[in-house]
């Protein structure tokens, strides 16, 4: 069994667009631990991270964080400690393209 720290992914999405920012390779497990979002403009920017086992689609249940805020020129940290198997998405949403996403973690193959 081998563990790989790494940024597992990064993502600057569209505008009121639901990203797939990672998704756990084939026969790998991962452990989240840490998710940036950080806001570049000048306005505050509403944003939701979902996690979607085995891919499926968002839902009620997906959301994890909902319409919080970040405001202009400023980045969150949120510590997650989370676990996930093969196949499982992370998903975010920002209101505006000002707003990038960093997921930090290991896989373990």
């Amino acid at each position: 069994m081998a563990i790989s720290y790494k940024v597992l992914g990064q993502s600057n999405p569209v505008a009121v667009t639901t990203t797939t920012l990672y998704t756990v390779p084939s026969d790998t497990q991962a452990i989240v631990s840490t998710l940036t979002i950080c806001n570049t403009g000048v306005t505050t920017s509403g944003y939701r991270l979902s996690v979607c086992p085995n891919g499926v689609g968002v839902s009620t249940e997906s959301y994890i964080v909902y319409d919080a805020t970040v405001s202009n020129n400023d980045t969150i940290f949120l510590t997650l400690g989370m676990s996930f198997d093969s196949a499982d998405v992370v998903r975010v949403y920002a209101d505006e393209s000002t707003v990038s996403f960093n997921l930090f973690g290991s896989e373990i193959t």
